[in-house]
């Protein structure tokens, strides 16, 4: 289990009480909520999307998907749209593709959260690598994201 020095650097100096539970490898959220034995609603996931003004994240249980023109009304951005791999893998070098922390503060990307996530008892979430999840209790994952905007992003995807 791996977690970016500058993911648990951000957390020690918050504060932040978390536990780390180790979990079959997975290359998707609804993957790693099967393979950890969590329910995919209390796995915040990231989305990070960006424009011109740079890039932004989205954090939304696994389970959602980002109502990007929602997003973009929320934050006064026109032009936002999905970030590549590529880009991603470049603003989170430090992470495993795929497996970026829901946690852009640390990156210093600006992030919002879904209300949604507010709604569980514990918030589980990637932590930089595709074998480990990192959990924290409800008020733990509250004050982590306090500093991040908060509003309703999120909608069950269309099949």
């Amino acid at each position: 289990m791996s977690m970016p020095e500058r993911l648990s650097n951000y957390l020690d100096q918050r504060g932040a009480r978390y536990e780390l539970h180790a979990h079959e490898p997975s290359h998707s959220s609804a993957e790693t909520a099967r393979m950890a034995h969590v329910l995919p609603h209390s796995l915040a996931k990231s989305v990070l999307l960006e424009d011109d003004d740079g890039a932004v994240m989205a954090v939304v249980p696994a389970d959602k998907v980002v109502q990007i023109g929602q997003l973009a009304r929320l934050l006064g951005r026109r032009q936002l749209h999905l970030a590549d791999e590529d880009r991603v893998a470049e603003l989170f070098a430090d992470c495993e593709r795929g497996a970026v922390p829901p946690v852009g503060m640390a990156w210093g990307i600006e992030t919002i959260v879904d209300d949604e996530l507010e709604a569980n008892d514990v918030v589980y979430m990637e932590c930089g690598d595709h074998q480990c999840l990192l959990s924290m209790p409800h008020e733990q994952f509250h004050a982590l994201m306090g500093d991040a905007r908060h509003g309703q992003i999120c909608a069950r995807p269309h099949h």
